[in-house]
């Protein structure tokens, strides 16, 4: 760290906030209240109108929002210095993702020095000349910023199947990439954003299955066709999904009322349409390598639990397809691979943090049997090698990784050289496992491991991701727990400088999920230096409503048990606070996304703990949200509102709904995407509306601005400027409103 840096910082500290006096007040914003009736409770929206995101009325407010935004932050004078310092860093090294390896080929995502955008690459082998396949900002005789939103690869390393859209909407066009020649072929076929794991590539690469939704839906009623290379895309057949109808003969009914069916009951097929495929369910059919098997998976919408079924490869037919359904939600089973002639899946029927199970796909009367017991560690997911499948899970925080042998069912874990994040593990032949793996410290490492209890065999270290050149040693990332309002210890992460002092002035930003059980894991990130280097520090409250500690956390700020996200969220602000790391003074804090509930919630019933708050995308109107194109999958995570009980819970916590009059609330910058296909933007529009008019008389030292991203959507897709940019921002943001004297306006 720069010490003269450190101490120009710490001085500024010293600082309140320099109000902008000549924007006030905000932009005009015609309210046309509607009030709906939810079972007995009346529910006032004045902003209803915003709905409507193509109207021209609309349009033209979020324009004369977003400059005001941009003339509020226009006028930060540090913000030019940390813009250039977040460029530096970014391209401090390169960044590698994506590892495909297929036909003695590496296939993986790049992102250079220099480059807006990950380009797609491949090379001889682990070492040998790399070579550029597709840079999605040049595509010849198609202009315009692209992102590759996913890839794969036929099983003889000549085509690539890719992904790509415009301006972060994830609406992803279907081509076919020429590997020997670099070229986009003719084919595209649209409405494939959902494929997000890639298309499974028939075993002679004769063709591939994939995901397709119905041009009037974003999320639902889709269906998985296969398409037969040189054929005529309108000619692809629905093999499994919505509108697919099983053959009569193989009806077999429902089960009787009130019986709870057994893991892999054998025989039993798809009842009917209507039983196995409902409007949000999402299907997929992958084929693994070397196995017979197609597996079919269905997502019921944003729900934790899958359900599976297994068909022969060569018996794919369409509607005819003699499906064997071995897996429902009940058996809640979050992960399901096929190995050779095996389908190993991770339950958490019995064990919150999940049990690695196995069945013989051959044996009509087999069930499942435990292959890894149940521990401490949370099983994440599976990936399948030739000898043994190896299961990653989270234990304490960081990666572990377990084998487990195919033929013997022998367990052991895989040594790896640090404690941080897998982010993807590659079976390669025999043991071998290509891994890249991080930490909240240690910058990115692709590794080649021998995972087959080999006798002293250090981790080899990879030239695919290069060393990132930024200086980390002065960085240290720390680990507690937290009591949150009911006794329950929540974990929390800090990263912060060596020896930080302890005097409650750290510019401090703390951050939230705590959604569909997803993890934040310890990621490393170079342009987080540009925070510390401020004698900053960042934190990551690992709130219930993830899956930090399995379902059971999961469960605990679900749908009734939502507030519990919220507590924890104000429990971990409570205690940096109290331990001297910052003060309300100090203190932002941020939530995207989902996390918008998070950080909503924690604005709206404990503002006076931060001095300023970000909602990213946020999911702020709960009420409404179940309307839009991603809204019935959604329901499966945060309720109904046809729900008496659901929407109790709901109405209590929904951001929007909970803004009050006259209440003093911390500054908030609210951003956005106008492509965002997830959470639409009229959601976090509204939110910064209501908050504005609620107190206008703050928009002077504590405003509420909307930053939209006309070019964006909900991240993905984005470039790396645009990333920059809204971090720059944000923080820019949030250190005028800690006093940061760099950052205040002129008076």
């Amino acid at each position: 760290m720069n010490p003269t840096i450190f101490k120009s910082a710490l001085a500024a500290l010293l600082l309140a906030p320099v109000a902008i006096q000549a924007q006030s007040p905000y932009p005009a914003t015609p309210a046309k209240p509607v009030t709906d009736v939810y079972h007995g409770t009346a529910v006032v929206d004045p902003y209803r109108w915003m709905e409507d995101m193509k109207s021209p009325e609309f349009q033209a407010w979020l324009k004369t929002q977003a400059a005001y935004a941009d003339s509020v932050l226009a006028q930060l004078p540090g913000r030019a210095d940390l813009r250039a310092r977040l460029g530096v860093l970014a391209d401090a090294g390169e960044s590698t993702g994506g590892y495909e390896v297929v036909a003695g080929k590496l296939f993986y995502s790049k992102r250079a020095p220099g480059q807006n955008q990950a380009r797609l690459w491949v090379r001889d082998g682990l070492a040998g000349a790399e070579r550029e396949l597709l840079d999605p900002n040049n595509l010849p005789g198609e202009p315009g910023k692209h992102a590759v939103d996913w890839y794969s690869v036929s099983p003889d390393g000549r085509l690539l199947a890719v992904g790509l859209s415009k301006g972060g909407s994830e609406n992803s066009v279907l081509r076919l990439l020429d590997v020997a020649t670099a070229k986009l072929l003719p084919l595209a076929i649209d409405r494939t954003g959902l494929n997000e794991g890639g298309v499974a590539w028939l075993p002679d690469a004769s063709g591939f299955l994939y995901n397709r939704h119905p041009a009037e839906e974003r999320y639902n009623k889709s269906a998985v066709f296969l398409h037969k290379l040189g054929q005529d895309p309108a000619k692809d057949v629905a093999q499994f999904g919505w509108g697919v109808e099983p053959p009569a003969q193989a009806l077999l009914g429902r089960p009787p009322e009130g019986a709870k069916p057994s893991l892999g009951r054998p025989g039993e097929r798809l009842a009917s349409k209507k039983e196995a495929f409902e409007i949000a369910d999402l299907p997929y059919i992958r084929i693994a390598k070397g196995s017979p098997w197609a597996l079919a998976e269905v997502l019921h919408g944003d729900a934790a639990e899958r359900s599976y079924w297994v068909a022969r490869v060569d018996q794919l037919k369409g509607a005819a397809t003699p499906w064997r359904r071995v897996v429902r939600p009940e058996h809640k089973v979050t992960r399901a691979e096929v190995a050779g002639g095996l389908l190993f899946a991770l339950s958490q029927q019995k064990a919150s943090r999940r049990e690695l199970l196995s069945l013989d796909l051959a044996s009509a009367k087999a069930g499942f049997k435990t292959a890894l017991p149940a521990g401490d560690s949370v099983l994440q997911s599976i990936d399948a090698g030739d000898a043994a499948v190896y299961v990653k899970a989270l234990d304490a925080g960081v990666s572990k990784l377990w084998r487990v042998g195919k033929k013997d069912g022998k367990v052991s874990t895989v040594a790896l050289p640090f404690e941080g994040t897998l982010r993807s593990v590659t079976p390669l032949k025999g043991d071998e496992l290509l891994v890249l793996l991080e930490g909240w410290t240690q910058t990115p490492q692709s590794l080649l491991l021998q995972a087959g209890g080999v006798a002293d065999a250090p981790a080899q270290r990879l030239t695919i991701q290069k060393p990132v050149s930024v200086d980390t040693s002065g960085l240290e990332a720390r680990r507690v727990m937290v009591k949150s309002h009911d006794g329950v210890m929540v974990p929390l992460s800090i990263v912060a400088p060596k020896a930080v002092a302890l005097d409650g002035q750290r510019p401090t930003i703390l951050n939230a999920y705590g959604a569909y059980g997803i993890t934040q894991e310890p990621r490393f990130s170079a342009t987080r230096l540009a925070w510390i280097e401020r004698g900053g520090v960042q934190a990551i409250c690992h709130v219930r409503g993830g899956g930090e500690l399995g379902d059971d956390w999961h469960r605990g700020g679900y749908i009734a048990t939502k507030q519990n996200t919220v507590s924890d969220f104000v429990a971990c602000a409570e205690w940096l606070i109290a331990n001297k790391y910052t003060s309300p003074a100090k203190l932002a804090g941020t939530g995207g996304s989902a996390g918008g509930i998070t950080i909503g919630g924690a604005v709206t019933q404990r503002g006076e703990l931060f001095a300023a708050a970000q909602s990213a995308v946020g999911l702020s109107d709960m009420l409404r949200m179940e309307l839009t194109l991603n809204g019935a999958p959604n329901i499966a995570e945060f309720g109904t509102v046809t729900n008496p009980a659901h929407f109790k819970s709901m109405f209590a916590l929904s951001p929007y709904h909970n803004v009050k009059d006259g209440r003093s609330y911390p500054a908030v910058i609210v951003t956005t995407g106008a492509n965002d296909p997830r959470v639409e933007a009229w959601i976090p529009a509204k939110l910064a509306a209501r908050m504005q008019t609620a107190n206008p008389d703050a928009a002077k030292t504590r405003p509420v601005i909307l930053r939209v991203d006309f070019e964006g959507g909900h991240g993905m897709g984005s470039g790396l400027a645009q990333r920059l940019d809204e971090t720059a921002d944000v923080w820019s943001f949030f250190l005028w409103q800690f006093g940061d004297a760099a950052f205040q306006p002129k008076r």
